[in-house]
């Protein structure tokens, strides 16, 4: 199994699909697969991410909310 990218969105999140466009192509470069965790219905994560989606957690652990680049992303997994 890949290392994996995870990214928190919400339903009819705009943000979030330009995110997962900028993080495609580095998944497929490095590697990696993406989990989507949709966080509505969810207290906990709504709580944490609410107002900060789309949020990419890297294998590493590190966090990046919206707004990224695809250079930033690099940069956290390198």
């Amino acid at each position: 199994m890949n290392p994996e990218i995870i990214i928190y969105t919400g339903r009819q999140c705009h943000l979030c699909d330009q995110a997962k466009d900028i993080l495609l192509p580095l998944l497929k470069l490095k590697g990696l697969s993406l989990r989507e965790v949709d966080i509505t219905g969810d207290e906990t994560l709504q709580e944490k991410y609410g107002l900060r989606i789309p949020v990419v957690t890297l294998p590493n652990g590190h966090e990046k909310g919206w707004p990224f680049t695809a250079a930033q992303i690099m940069r956290l997994l390198s």
